[in-house]
């Protein structure tokens, strides 16, 4: 299993590799385009010198922020996603022993339990979660009973809603096609 979410052979291969970076990728994910917020983990990455949930977690908050600010900058909200990312390590120190992957493999959870544990995390509310429980059981071979249903229609096959259904370059289309219909249809 190798992602293919960010057009970047290198920031892919850490997201496919490292479940820290997919979590904080996810959580990055907003306001931006998926392709910058994945390429986020790489980026902190090359600038802090780690990708440790601990570390991160007790960088200094201003040189975090300022990694953050740097051309190109990980987000365009540089101040406040670093706070939400370093608050993420935090958690995932504080709960899972730095191990990120343990959200979704300890103690074999079901679906519905994996959500639960996505919601509880830093920047992560409903829609987030169901999400990235997507994404795991689509492409990171999560495959606990009941994720499909716990992730709703972000876990239908064949559908294009997220960044969870995003495998080609033509699947990334049909995701913002899908998006920008979503984003017109509110606004009527």
């Amino acid at each position: 299993m190798t992602l293919h979410i960010t057009g970047d052979d290198a920031a892919d291969r850490l997201l496919t590799d490292d479940p820290l970076a997919l979590l904080i990728g996810m959580l990055l994910d907003q306001q931006v385009a998926m392709e910058t917020a994945f390429a986020g983990p790489l980026k902190i990455s090359e600038r802090a010198g780690t990708l440790d949930a601990a570390a991160l977690a007790s960088f200094d908050a201003e040189a975090f922020a300022e990694l953050f600010k740097a051309t190109p900058a990980v987000h365009r909200f540089p101040g406040s996603m670093a706070a939400r990312v370093q608050s993420l390590c935090a958690a995932v120190e504080q709960d899972w022993d730095g191990d990120a992957a343990a959200i979704w493999t300890r103690g074999d959870p079901d679906g519905s339990t994996v959500l639960k544990r996505l919601k509880k995390l830093p920047g992560f509310g409903e829609q987030k979660a169901k999400i990235f429980l997507a994404l795991l059981g689509k492409q990171y071979g999560y495959a606990g009973q009941g994720w499909r249903e716990a992730a709703g229609s972000y876990g239908d096959e064949g559908s294009y809603r997220s960044v969870a259904d995003i495998v080609s370059p033509e699947s990334l289309t049909k995701v913002r096609e899908y998006k920008r219909e979503m984003k017109q249809a509110a606004r009527a």
